[in-house]
């Protein structure tokens, strides 16, 4: 009798354990912890299977602006069985979670479950790459808009080594991108670097990383981004203007028409917070980058404007729009409740 009391007991204990441990990796805040997969080698499992969709915070920021959650969010729901991983600058391993309260973003974010994030670490995410001696000779206090030149180079890294999707932190997903080896067009011949997808190890991408250093030079805004994918692309691939809302393609490459991303080109930037006659459908695009770095005026999203950008938040990332715009009447935890980890 004895010994069945205490087989009993260890079964208990061994489910409880399992328990406990399964929601450690879920809920990403049982016991002030880091979100799933906190380690390094969780992370390269992760990472693996060369589908994830990932994200960037170059910054020491910890609580992600609106925007940024409604991007990762939007992701997430557009990709529910692709891993959506968002490296952060401030965070590391023995970071302890921030509070609901303070840090309702970071909160949401961690809720969903297929949203993943990691500390950014540039020493160990560039070795191995032609960015490893560049980045440790480098005196980061001196570079000229460093926490963009080092998200440019952070981007190529991570997509070199793993594959997946990149997309900046203003980019809002509204359908599934059918594309591997892709890069965005911002207009006709002139690619950017706020969106782009490749299998790993790609060469393209290897070749963008040499090129990254041979013209290396912070100061000239966009040279490691955006210019640096046309100058590269341009190597690879002589390519005419677009025909109609045809893709083009080179090798294994497709340059996607500048309407898939940016159907509201950056003159325009302002038509997001702009009341419509009647929204746009957007059917051609697959995402919409919403050109924050333009927004020097501090434009947000305000509950009740029915501006574009206010109705495009409400339908592709409805958690972050009930949390973090419509304000304090809403219980963040209450949310949190709903189809969280």
């Amino acid at each position: 009798m004895l010994k069945e009391l205490q087989l009993s007991l260890s079964v208990i204990l061994l489910l409880a354990c399992g328990f406990l441990y399964q929601l450690t990796l879920k809920s990403g805040c049982l016991f002030s912890c880091l979100p799933p997969f906190k380690s390094q080698q969780g992370l390269d499992a992760l990472l693996s299977h060369g589908r994830s969709i990932v994200f960037l915070e170059t910054s020491e920021r910890m609580e992600p602006p609106p925007m940024v959650s409604c991007a990762v969010e939007s992701a997430a729901r557009i990709y529910p069985k692709r891993p959506v991983v968002f490296f952060m600058k401030g965070l590391n391993y023995s970071t302890q979670l921030p509070s609901n309260s303070t840090h309702p973003a970071f909160s949401l974010l961690s809720a969903i479950d297929n949203v993943f994030l990691f500390p950014l670490d540039m020493k160990r995410l560039f070795e191995d790459t032609p960015l490893f001696s560049w980045y440790t000779q480098i005196n980061a206090s001196a570079e000229g808009n460093w926490l963009h030149v080092s998200s440019d180079a952070s981007r190529l890294a991570i997509i070199w080594k793993h594959g997946g999707i990149y997309m900046d932190t203003d980019v809002i997903s509204i359908r599934p991108i059918p594309e591997e080896n892709f890069l965005a067009a911002q207009a006709s011949q002139f690619s950017s670097n706020g969106v782009f997808g490749f299998l790993p190890h790609h060469p393209f991408l290897w070749e963008c990383m040499e090129n990254f250093i041979e013209h290396y030079n912070s100061h000239i805004w966009g040279n490691q981004g955006p210019n640096l994918m046309t100058r590269m692309l341009r190597v690879w691939c002589k390519l005419g203007d677009f025909q109609e809302l045809n893709d083009l393609r080179c090798l294994n490459l497709s340059f996607l028409h500048p309407q898939r991303f940016y159907p509201i080109s950056y003159p325009e930037w302002r038509r997001y917070y702009e009341v419509w006659d009647t929204d746009p459908s957007f059917n051609d695009s697959y995402a919409l980058h919403l050109w924050n770095y333009m927004n020097q005026e501090g434009k947000t999203v305000v509950r009740g404007s029915n501006t574009l950008l206010e109705n495009l938040y409400r339908k592709h990332c409805p958690r972050t729009y009930r949390v973090l715009i419509q304000g304090p009447e809403e219980s963040v935890t209450e949310e949190l409740g709903l189809g969280s980890k």
